[in-house]
């Protein structure tokens, strides 16, 4: 990247990090269990729930605790069980339907990332019932209090729980845009161990990648701060202490309540401090492959941290110090590179490769566009790359012949 862009991002970066102490970041409420919902729906005076699902969830029978525990307490709900894994602008009206049919007054996101994002869209929509979604993109265009909007996480991992954003898809158009502003955040997050007993083994370990690569790429940029850091130092402890566990022995309910914590926890550090080049290189596969995002992130995560060389060490040793993997008398160089490879050990356990098959060379610079666009300038990575510097991942990304 030339000097003069690179000052561009590092000023641009510059402004947004001095700015952190004057805005409203606010952390979602932590609530251990779904029976805890209708205490909460009382004490905001609500009586009608919209809960926002998706069908396979429902299938599973996970919403069914929580519609016990609204109808022992004599409140209503609704549920809209058609959520896609990239909610639309009409799966958003559909749910906004009946959310006014029936009266309701509180909305419960139940799901992954996606249910999440819908519900947090239909806030917005009942917030601002003259504007459309398409004119809240972008940033801080919503600035209106939502009605009360409670996340349940099914995995533990995308942390979506604790953001200020939502992603949608235009239905008409495709093109997928995000809605940031702080009043999207939930007020409660039910971190609920219950509801991820279900969940595969290589869900498990994807979506707890995802959480990892939040705090490292959270802790690792140049905005953060002392919360921030705390947050996804705890986070990294939790994953290496418990992934494993949830992964081979999944009805374990502690080590499945330690990674919603640890999801939790890396989702506040990245809200605030937001992430870099790996999730920038994961959302432009997952636009053009609809490759998962938790296992795009895992792939990549060791890839870009190897890049950036000695820039890291000194943060990759207090990672790997808060792994169990090092110690203050390790040396910075080794204790990174022995974080770096504790993550390929544990791709390797899990099943991960480190290829991403589908891509195609052709798409390449197309690819690498995207990703330089979405990270520059915002994302205060601690090495800046352009588009042709990001085309070397997609090609180490690429499977061999």
């Amino acid at each position: 990247m030339n000097q003069l862009r690179k000052l561009y991002c590092r000023t641009f970066q510059l402004a947004f990090r001095a700015a952190l102490p004057f805005l409203p970041y606010r952390k979602p409420q932590i609530v251990g269990s779904v029976d805890a919902i209708p205490g909460i729906m009382k004490k905001h005076s609500c009586t009608h729930a919209l809960i926002i699902t998706d069908a396979g969830i429902r299938s599973l029978g996970l919403t069914s605790r929580l519609e016990k525990a609204f109808a022992r307490n004599g409140l209503h709900y609704t549920i809209y069980d058609k959520t896609a894994a990239n909610p639309t602008t009409a799966h958003v009206e559909e749910a906004l339907d009946m959310y006014h049919q029936n009266g309701c007054d509180a909305v419960i996101g139940f799901g992954g990332g996606s249910s999440m994002d819908c519900a947090k869209a239909v806030g917005a929509r009942a917030a601002k019932p003259r504007q459309s979604l398409a004119q809240m993109k972008g940033i801080l265009k919503v600035h209106k209090r939502l009605p009360l909007l409670i996340a349940i996480p099914t995995t533990a991992g995308t942390g979506s729980e604790t953001t200020l954003a939502a992603v949608i898809t235009d239905a008409q158009t495709r093109h997928k845009y995000a809605i940031n502003d702080f009043p999207l955040i939930p007020r409660y997050a039910v971190l609920d161990a219950k509801v991820t007993l279900s969940l595969p083994p290589f869900i498990t370990a994807t979506t707890g990648m995802d959480a990892l690569t939040h705090a490292v790429e959270a802790y690792i940029g140049n905005s953060t701060t002392w919360d921030t850091r705390r947050d996804a130092c705890r986070a990294v402890k939790l994953i290496f202490e418990n992934i494993d566990t949830a992964y081979f022995h999944g009805d374990n309910k502690k080590a499945r309540r330690n990674m919603l914590h640890a999801s939790f926890y890396a989702g506040c550090a990245f809200t605030k401090s937001y992430v870099g080049y790996v999730h920038a290189v994961a959302h432009s596969l997952g636009g053009e492959y609809n490759v998962p995002h938790g296992l795009a992130n895992a792939v990549i995560l060791p890839v870009v941290l190897k890049a950036y060389g000695s820039s890291v060490y000194k943060k990759l040793h207090r990672l790997a110090a808060a792994a169990g993997i090092a110690d203050q008398h390790t040396p910075h160089e080794k204790a990174a590179k022995d974080f770096i490879q504790a993550i390929q050990d544990m791709k390797a356990r899990f099943g991960i490769g480190d290829t991403i098959p589908e891509i195609q060379e052709k798409d390449i610079p197309k690819l690498a566009r995207y990703a330089d666009k979405e990270a520059n300038p915002l994302y205060p990575v601690p090495v800046l790359m352009n588009a042709e510097e990001l085309e070397l991942f997609y090609y180490q990304l690429m499977k061999k012949e």
